[in-house]
């Protein structure tokens, strides 16, 4: 086959080297994705029970989702939360990258390290931290609090997305503006901020999506009048066997998925 003997890449490797690589891929795929595509029928099964395949079709379970005040509250508060995330995240992890990158001191591979740390601490002592720090401040179970702790959670992402994009941005072309005297600000906003957008509208969804698919952080400092959708859903499968949870699951995948199509969609439009 022509396929297998084409470089797929520069260095001349061609496709059938890399055929392995390939079919490990698609394995791994297979083992994330077939779990979630086994939920979407099950939300759809008329059972008291999880059960796949379902024996009875029925939209039941979403009826019961959108017809409970509690899963409502429950879902007002992520969505609330993860927006507001979203617009604190975005612009502080942007700045920050910003810093990073035109930044000339020695330690700014510290203060790298520093800003993606909540990547590389057991998120249960985030969540651990958060809480006693929470009671002290008087701030538990408040939404303040969850937009607080989903933002130290998201700025990392924003950082090191935004860092790469201006990685392979020129930045003479700010320097160039600075130069006819153009303030710093201004330069950033109308000459790099363009160029860098799209990893700057990944990074806010990246945000949203990482505040509201989070549970670890929400149980313990979630709850009362605020508690978050993945919070009740932990909750629901550790007391009782929901059906529910399968609609909700897939509404959240629905959303999830649909978010990064249109990430992609807006930055192919914008190449």
């Amino acid at each position: 086959m022509r396929w297998l003997t084409s470089p797929a890449t520069e260095t001349q490797v061609t496709h059938g080297q890399r055929l392995w690589l390939y079919v490990l891929s698609v394995v791994i795929m297979i083992l994330l994705v077939v779990p979630t595509l086994i939920v979407i029928p099950m939300s759809f099964s008329d059972s008291q029970y999880l059960e796949f395949p379902p024996e009875t079709w029925s939209t039941r379970w979403y009826q019961n989702y959108f017809g409970s005040a509690e899963w409502m509250l429950a879902t007002r508060t992520s969505l609330k939360v993860a927006f507001l995330t979203m617009l604190v995240a975005t612009p502080i992890g942007v700045l920050a990258a910003y810093g990073l990158h035109a930044s000339q001191v020695a330690f700014v591979r510290i203060a790298f390290v520093l800003l993606i740390t909540p990547m590389m601490v057991p998120i249960v002592l985030i969540a651990v931290g958060a809480f006693y720090a929470y009671v002290k401040l008087q701030i538990l179970y408040t939404v303040t609090g969850l937009v607080l702790a989903h933002t130290v959670l998201a700025l990392p992402l924003v950082v090191i997305v935004t860092g790469a994009a201006l990685k392979g941005y020129d930045m003479s072309q700010e320097q160039a503006a600075r130069s006819l005297g153009a303030p710093r600000w201004r330069a950033f906003l109308t000459v790099t901020l363009p160029q860098i957008k799209f990893a700057v509208v990944t990074s806010a969804l990246l945000s949203f999506l990482t505040s509201f698919d989070e549970v670890i952080v929400a149980m313990f400092i979630s709850g009362g009048d605020n508690p978050t959708l993945t919070r009740n859903m932990f909750n629901a499968l550790r007391d009782q066997i929901d059906p529910t949870i399968a609609s909700i699951s897939t509404i959240m995948v629905l959303v999830t998925t649909g978010a990064m199509v249109l990430a992609q969609v807006f930055g192919q439009q914008r190449k």
